[in-house]
């Protein structure tokens, strides 16, 4: 077994990339505290062709160099925008008709690997590092799903969690 270098692996380029059929997901992020996650969202969201981020809040935006680090021009391809909290991107999603999803610990949250997506699109919101999604992002949401946790911990890092999410919801989309 040899390992490949990075031109063997026939990855699309940005131009490609901003011309290619997305998966009907936007990403919105609340208020999360640290660039280098944002970064990383950034970048697990082009390699699963993410429709959309919608950085909220405190949240950092590009060219921030912490971001810049973790993403890897990631920047350049996921589109994305800002708006200044959280309650305001969500209201315009619901009015799109986006159903929309909060990642977070809650009394009636579905465990992720019982979701059943409906079909349209989806807004996956994620919340800060200490406190989570906020409450009243929570109340907007249609629906909580929760990563099934075994150990003493009670919490993923952010960065973690929106990879398991987010493959977990690629495969139920693109299974046929």
């Amino acid at each position: 077994m040899r390992k490949l270098k990075n031109n063997e692996l026939e990855r699309i380029n940005i131009e490609e990339f901003k011309r290619a059929t997305k998966t009907p997901i936007t990403i919105v992020l609340d208020n999360v505290r640290s660039a280098i996650n944002v970064g990383s969202i950034f970048r697990t969201s082009d390699a699963f062709l993410i429709e959309n981020i919608i950085l909220c809040g405190i949240t950092a935006t590009p060219p921030d160099k912490e971001i810049r680090k973790s993403a890897l021009g990631a920047t350049a391809s996921v589109k994305w925008e800002f708006s200044k909290n959280t309650i305001d991107a969500v209201k315009k999603l619901k009015t799109e008709g986006y159903h929309v999803i909060g990642v977070e610990q809650a009394d009636k949250s579905t465990m992720l690997n019982d979701i059943s997506l409906p079909k349209k699109q989806i807004a996956i919101i994620m919340g800060n590092e200490v406190n989570g999604v906020a409450q009243e992002v929570i109340n907007m949401c249609n629906e909580v799903i929760e990563i099934p946790q075994f150990g003493t911990k009670h919490s993923l890092n952010i960065s973690v969690t929106f990879g398991i999410v987010i493959w977990e919801l690629w495969k139920k989309i693109n299974s046929h």
